[in-house]
């Protein structure tokens, strides 16, 4: 292919559509400061609607100046993380947005986590108080004793449930496992007693612009997870990128389907943090599975939907897809892993939405490539265009500095103003990662003469199911700490409905006996439930290099084969 365009000429330019610019003016305003604009342009507009329960944009406004009366009046303030362990619900929204009120930093965490994923997690992120759910609030309290855990504030999925869902919710929680009660300890307070404080009320712009607001933590290949060091900057500006990419979106007249997990970076930039941008009505759906989305399609008529292809297959075969009407849906967007043309296809012509994949990954905010919206300018297989100011190269795999001509492969490298400061506390990896002001994604990729991109391979190990990031490392630690496991190695094999699945291959000590089913058990108390195995095989020996390196690849590409 010839040479003659570089990365340097910006080839994707000529296929943005005509209204999507080059370079963005930004407005330097943080995600708090854009909530209070939001609230003040659109004060009656619904902003959260989660079960029936309909939230406006000023009692939110509210609502979060109360929340962070009450975190600031025990002593949290610029610089403090507070962790937040809550699926998509009203409190998760405000207990985000108050904390990024304050200048301190919100800590997302998965709900599924274990209590050894948990502890690291707020430990290495230096949390002194967490919001959480009544069904966690008794672990939260036993664990406080091993991290710096202070202050405890429990919320339930039954907040804001109207009339009569809010008498029933209180019948059946208990017995269907919903709700639960939480014992008596110091310093930990119901959700709806913290919104008693009289609203703190903060100039614009009280937050340092440069400060971190989010740790938004991601698996290694180290085996422990690492706080990505997300600022105001990278937020705000990455919000700004979202909303100028989608041009024919107006503001304050649109509702977000928010069914993508708020503690990924998917779900709270292109969800929750797009919607008050622009002033949606966002829907919380605190279970993503197929019925309650489309319960939630039928009852709310969502005009926009960002989702994980786990999410669009499961809908196309639930039972009740054939009786909802679909055609409110203006636009999906798809990320986190690769959309097949087959399952994009069958859902537009099924529901009349237009689906447009992108990518990111959470150290870049997470979005950096997204296929134009208007149709015809998609390129199936191909995860986009870079954004409004954001620049691209495929460089040598190897070495990581000279670019490989256009439609060759190479490692993906990314720059940008949603790039992450770095890993908290870990200035080494972040040195590996951030070089030269780029960002090295660790996937191979290739860029064709119109500027669209092409993911090929991973340059990592790194497991994608149902939309969550899978590190083999994290499983094969689990199972190399069993009494009877010499070694293992875990990879991801293809699954039809999550993407990939996780395979396990172990092998056992020289006279030892397991079962499959003794090793899930073991699993299932140090794993969350989206890291477990689904299949393990028993090996006399792993494939491996001359320097006795697991070839993870070598056994992937087998599966593959054989599939």
């Amino acid at each position: 292919m010839s040479q003659e365009i570089s990365y340097q000429d910006k080839p994707w330019l000529k296929s943005y559509e005509r209204s999507v610019p080059e370079n963005i003016a930004y407005e330097e305003l943080s995600l708090p400061d854009i909530l209070k604009r939001s609230a003040a342009e659109f004060p009656d507009q619904d902003a959260l609607l989660y079960q029936g329960y309909a939230l406006n944009y000023c009692r939110f406004n509210e609502l979060v100046d109360r929340f962070a009366a009450f975190l600031s009046g025990q002593g949290i303030g610029r610089g403090r993380a507070v962790a937040i362990l809550l699926p998509n619900c009203i409190p998760c929204v405000i207990a985000y947005y108050a904390i990024l009120r304050i200048g301190a930093i919100a800590v997302m965490n998965n709900p599924l986590y274990t209590d050894p994923e948990l502890e690291h997690q707020l430990n290495d992120s230096e949390s002194c108080a967490v919001i959480t759910l009544d069904l966690l609030g008794n672990r939260m309290i036993d664990l406080r004793g091993k991290t710096k855990i202070r202050q405890i504030v429990v919320a339930s999925l039954g907040e804001y449930l109207p009339f009569p869902k809010s008498l029933l919710f209180r019948l059946l929680a208990r017995r269907k496992r919903i709700s639960a009660p939480v014992k008596r300890a110091p310093d930990v307070n119901s959700w709806k007693s913290c919104l008693r404080s009289d609203p703190l009320l903060l100039p614009e712009g009280y937050c340092g612009f440069s400060d971190v607001a989010v740790y938004q933590y991601t698996g290694g290949t180290t085996g422990q997870p690492k706080g990505v060091e997300l600022t105001h900057v990278n937020l705000s500006k990455q919000v700004q990128q979202c909303a100028a990419w989608f041009p024919k979106f107006r503001k304050g007249g649109e509702i977000m389907l928010g069914a993508l997990p708020y503690f990924h970076a998917f779900g709270m930039t292109t969800a929750m943090n797009l919607s008050v941008f622009k002033g949606w009505a966002q829907i919380l759906v605190p279970r993503p599975k197929s019925g309650p989305l489309l319960e939630a399609i039928r009852k709310y008529r969502p005009t926009f939907a960002p989702l994980v292809p786990a999410m669009y297959a499961g809908m196309l075969n639930h039972p009740d897809f054939a009786g909802t009407d679909m055609t409110c849906l203006k636009g999906a967007f798809s990320g986190a892993e690769p959309l097949s043309g087959k399952l994009r296809q069958e859902f537009e012509l099924k529901t009349g939405a237009v689906i447009v994949e992108g990518y990111g990954m959470t150290e870049t905010s997470p979005v950096t490539l997204i296929n134009p919206f208007s149709d015809g300018a998609r390129k199936i297989g191909s995860v986009g265009l870079p954004i409004s100011d954001t620049l691209c190269r495929i460089v040598d795999p190897v070495e990581g500095v000279d670019d490989v001509p256009l439609g060759e492969r190479g490692e993906l490298i990314i720059r940008g103003p949603q790039v992450m400061k770095g890993y908290k506390g870990r200035p080494e990896e972040t040195a590996g990662i951030i070089r030269g002001g780029w960002c090295y994604t660790g996937d191979i990729a290739l860029m064709d003469r119109d500027g669209y991109v092409f993911l090929v391979d991973r340059k990592k190990n790194l497991i994608i199911s149902g939309g969550y990031n899978i590190y083999p490392h994290e499983i094969e630690e689990v199972f190399n700490s069993h009494p009877r496991i010499a070694e293992s190695c875990a990879v991801g094999i293809p699954d039809e409905k999550k993407g990939e699945k996780v395979k396990v291959f172990a092998v056992l000590k020289r006279g030892e006996i397991a079962t499959e089913e003794e090793l899930m058990d073991y699993c299932r108390t140090r794993l969350a439930v989206y890291k477990l195995p689904k299949i393990i095989e028993f090996r006399r020996e792993l494939p491996k290099s001359r320097v006795g390196k697991i070839l993870h690849r070598e056994l992937r590409e087998a599966e593959r084969k054989n599939d």
